[in-house]
């Protein structure tokens, strides 16, 4: 577990995008984060066919992902709307 980021609870999945969107707490600030379904089946080690796999996989491996949010972080990796994608 990071304690330099928090992960909020919230996780939607946008299905045109084929990814879950999610935010991170920052040094204050909010950052709006994304992970495509195939990063995380690939984190998670398995094929997942829907919204509530995703979702479930999410949580299975939400550590991994904090790790990766926070070496996006403080590499200075975010988009040019602020976010960061994995």
């Amino acid at each position: 577990m990071n304690q330099d980021i928090i992960v909020g609870d919230e996780v939607y999945w946008q299905p045109e995008e084929q990814r879950l969107v999610f935010s991170t707490h920052w040094q204050g600030r909010q950052v709006p984060c994304f992970i495509t379904q195939h990063r995380l089946e690939h984190l998670a080690g398995q094929q997942l066919p829907d919204e509530a796999s995703a979702i479930l996989a999410f949580e299975q491996v939400r550590f991994d992902i904090e790790e990766l949010v926070c070496e996006r972080i403080e590499a200075e990796a975010f988009a040019p709307d602020g976010s960061i994608s994995l």
